[in-house]
């Protein structure tokens, strides 16, 4: 586990960018296609501006992203896979395959076709986020380490969904759908590379727990603490708990 502090969540995003990019160029390289997953929300941000503005052969890479509503059309605003089409997929030349996650129609029918997709292409970087409560993707606390399906239904709670609506996504909390289909963490953790982007000071008990308190389901991305080659990319204001000095401040 590294630690990368940012003076800002511009240099945050930056930082982030061109160590996902460099990544995927290497997978190119090695394998002839990079598998990646991409994530959401307003952490993401500035990791994707830098993302596509790198020199990548994006006709060599296949997408999966992390979580998506249930029963949110994809004409919302809230929309992870509108957020995914508007800034990424229609900034870049076109993807060998992108799988963005449908949670309008048939539930189980999905997560079916994503588990048969994802067992085809292991992934070589994963670009994550960390929740206000700490959780890995839509795996709100207390999360399942041990299922082995790439995705689940998860239920989000309130403080999950009250993050959402603070974010300015919907117009209530009430407006937050109640579940999600979410990548498992067991499927997060398969990734030979993460990438976890978390600015902003709300975030900074959950980064503090993510990475000095012992791994518990109670802190769902605790878990990253055992992932051999995970970078953490963090701006002063969500660092701001933490005890340790950071190994690389930047």
């Amino acid at each position: 586990m590294k630690i990368n502090i940012s003076n800002d969540p511009r240099g945050l995003g930056e930082v982030a960018g061109k160590a996902a990019a460099d990544s995927i160029r290497s997978a190119i390289d090695k394998k002839g296609q990079a598998n990646v997953i991409l994530a959401t929300g307003t952490s993401q941000f500035e990791t994707l501006t830098q993302l596509i503005k790198e020199d990548i052969d994006w006709s060599k890479v296949v997408m999966f992203h992390l979580d998506e509503y249930i029963g949110l059309p994809v004409t919302e605003a809230a929309s992870f896979r509108k957020y995914l089409k508007e800034r990424f997929l229609d900034k870049v030349s076109p993807l060998k395959k992108s799988h963005l996650i449908n949670g309008e129609e048939d539930v189980q029918e999905e997560i079916s076709n994503l588990q048969k997709a994802i067992d085809q292409y292991p992934i070589d970087v994963a670009l994550v986020g960390i929740g206000e409560n700490g959780h890995l993707a839509f795996n709100d606390p207390p999360a399942d380490f041990d299922s082995e399906d790439a995705y689940l239904v998860v239920n989000l709670d309130e403080k999950c969904r009250r993050q959402q609506f603070g974010e300015g996504w919907f117009k209530s909390p009430e407006d937050v759908p109640t579940q999600a289909i979410s990548m498992s963490v067991k499927q997060i953790m398969k990734s030979a590379h993460i990438i976890c982007s978390v600015p902003d000071s709300r975030k900074a008990q959950a980064v503090k727990d993510s990475i000095e308190q012992e791994v518990s389901n109670l802190y769902p991305a605790s878990i990253l603490q055992l992932h051999p080659n995970c970078d953490f990319f963090l701006d002063k204001a969500s660092a701001a708990l933490l005890t340790e000095a950071p190994k690389t401040v930047s």
